[in-house]
């Protein structure tokens, strides 16, 4: 099996943060990573507008040319004010989306040597997402069951030796910079990760980039941001991923703005307890 390579990027928030020089050269810098799949996690849009769909729909048009692309929708692509807690039913808050993007909101990606599998986080005002914070409304997430299940369904039937990916748009860690966790109930949500048989897990949210673990075991990539909305001062950043045998190396690329391009960053190791458990 030759090396998977996935640029992961995420929360590009079309609109008023957007940052047209950047996602420029973004567009430009992808193609020479010669990514196996590049995979979008989510706040695509700022407002959820139709300008801010159009431009997004634009954008990864021009990368799905480098790569074939997985996009999932994050909280700003919800228009959760049209159905707060269900009340008209799941589907108002998802028109635009499926409009932009499709049917599916927690679509599946299967390729030669890898699958991405999708798990909807972002349901804006939900009894699900609700914590005790009202700063929390709309903006946390969180992982209904039949998410989970559905995935660890998907996985279940995927042949062992494809690199197995699973994504939401919230972080499942707490942030590097703000300490945040971007879903409710996070602990159990990990545990629920840690069922799928994924061999990492893409997110984003939080607008700082980062790699980590669940529990020891599972490979977490989060992407920042590429808009103007960063956190502590840092610069934009995008991950990659490279997956070989079990081994797993996740790389940020920072913005240098001065320099109109990306550089990599230091890489973090991490080993698939799957793939490292299982000949393939």
């Amino acid at each position: 099996m030759s090396e998977v390579v996935v640029v992961h990027i995420s929360d590009l928030h079309f609109g008023g943060r957007a940052d047209p020089p950047q996602l420029a050269v973004l567009e430009r810098f992808i193609p020479s990573l010669e990514p196996t799949v590049i995979v979008a996690s989510g706040d695509l849009t700022q407002r959820a507008r139709h300008g801010e769909f159009q431009a997004a729909q634009h954008h990864l048009e021009a990368l799905a040319a480098a790569a074939p692309l997985y996009v999932i929708p994050g909280n700003h692509d919800v228009q959760w004010w049209r159905s707060p807690f269900n009340v008209a039913g799941p589907r108002a808050k998802y028109g635009k989306w499926r409009r932009y993007f499709g049917e599916e909101l927690s679509p599946t990606l299967e390729l030669d040597e890898v699958i991405v599998v999708g798990m909807c986080s972002a349901h804006g005002i939900a009894f699900g997402s609700l914590t005790i914070n009202p700063n929390d409304l709309g903006v946390r997430g969180h992982l209904p069951t039949a998410e989970v299940a559905r995935a660890r369904e998907i996985f279940a039937r995927t042949p062992p030796a494809k690199v197995r990916l699973a994504v939401l748009h919230h972080n499942v860690l707490p942030g590097v910079v703000s300490d945040r966790w971007g879903l409710a109930r996070p602990r159990a949500a990990q545990a629920a990760l840690l069922t799928l048989g994924a061999d990492a897990v893409l997110c984003g949210h939080d607008h700082t980039e980062g790699a980590g673990q669940i529990a020891g075991r599972l490979c977490v990539s989060t992407a920042g941001t590429h808009s103007l909305r960063t956190r502590g001062g840092r610069p934009s950043a995008f991950n990659v991923l490279r997956l070989d045998g079990s081994r797993i190396q996740v790389a940020p690329y920072r913005f240098v703005r001065g320099e109109g391009t990306f550089c990599a960053g230091e890489s973090a190791w991490f080993t698939s307890e799957r793939r490292a458990a299982s000949p393939l």
